[in-house]
């Protein structure tokens, strides 16, 4: 590799260095602003040199850095940030972007440079939907939260969910103060423009999940996981090759817990949350109809829940179906990723 360098990416500016092997010669800078057009003019220097390697870490900006780069030949490496800081030891001096730039590219040359996986541009479509349409329905839920609440304190009995009709119908006539009137008003406005940004994404994603094979693979094969689920699934779990064994798969959901040791005690933690948050939320959702009766998990789900409580059974139930969609994905294979 003539040319082995590293990028720190921030909205305002990116740092670089690099280094001709063959020279010896570092070169070091910034590219400001931190776009792609000014990327793409930096990059030009390098002309028709085809034995590129650059790396940076997995932060915000890295999917655009990446596609430049991979436009001109050169070799991306995506840094896990949390084990290439571990790499620093102890800390003895400032950290600044250029020390950034100098450990990965340092790391890089000597091959140890802990990496992340780097999606197909179709993985990275369907994730940015997916979390796009949480995202909504996040928003939807509190404005739901907000009109329930001014409601319970009017002393209106309060229906249940207000993308119903007939249950906004119950509101016809309630009593409620001038400016209590106003909050409900705009809260179900919000509800609408809400609910008519989600329809379109909705269809997308059915469609989705039934034309690529491994959302599909996924929603066939498991209980409780449906159109929604299967693809923020497997968008988020992505190349399960990647993991050594099903507990990797595990962790890589966040859903695993910690624990906390201290000579001869150990103590068990809470949920290392660690991976990705559509990820969990697609596991336990799935993982609450365990408590129908038609589950194939609805027996162990009451054993849980009888033993502890409802939420600790599902979380449970959310690991496992986390084992299963891991297998499934393995067995398809390279199929797996395939464009819809």
């Amino acid at each position: 590799m003539p040319i082995v360098g590293a990028f720190d990416v921030h909205r305002s500016q990116l740092t670089f260095e690099y280094v001709d092997s063959e020279t010896g010669e570092i070169s070091q800078g910034r590219i400001a602003p931190a776009d792609r057009p000014h990327l793409r003019e930096w990059l030009k220097r390098f002309g028709d040199q085809d034995d590129l390697a650059f790396a940076l870490e997995g932060c915000t900006g890295w999917r655009y850095v990446t596609e430049e780069l991979r436009r001109i030949g050169a070799d991306v490496h995506l840094a896990e940030p949390a084990d290439t800081a571990a790499l620093r030891g102890k800390k003895r001096r400032a950290k600044t972007d250029r020390t950034d730039t100098t450990h990965l590219r340092n790391h890089l040359q000597l091959g140890d440079l802990p990496e992340s996986w780097i999606p197909p541009d179709n993985v990275l479509e369907a994730r940015t939907l997916i979390r796009l349409y949480k995202d909504l329905l996040d928003e939807r839920g509190a404005w739901h939260q907000r009109v329930h609440a001014t409601l319970f304190h009017q002393g209106v009995p309060v229906p249940g969910s207000l993308t119903i009709g007939a249950n906004r119908a119950k509101l016809e006539g309630a009593e409620l103060s001038e400016a209590s009137a106003l909050a409900v008003s705009a809260g179900l406005r919000q509800i609408d423009r809400i609910s008519e940004e989600m329809a379109p994404l909705h269809r997308s994603l059915g469609q989705l999940s039934r034309r690529q094979p491994g959302a599909r693979a996924l929603q066939d094969a498991h209980y409780g996981i449906g159109t929604i689920t299967s693809v923020a699934i497997w968008a988020e779990m992505g190349d399960c090759a990647r993991f050594a064994n099903s507990n990797d798969a595990v962790r890589h959901t966040g859903l695993d817990v910690t624990v906390s040791s201290s000579a001869d005690k150990r103590a068990r933690g809470h949920l290392a949350r660690q991976g990705p948050p559509v990820l969990r939320w697609a596991l336990y959702e799935a993982a609450m109809c365990a408590s129908r009766p038609s589950s194939p998990d609805h027996a162990y789900y009451l054993a849980l829940r009888e033993r502890r409580d409802g939420q600790l059974a599902a979380i449970t139930i959310a690991r496992k179906l986390a084992r299963r969609c891991f297998h499934t994905l393995v067995e398809l294979g390279d199929k797996a990723l395939e464009a819809a």
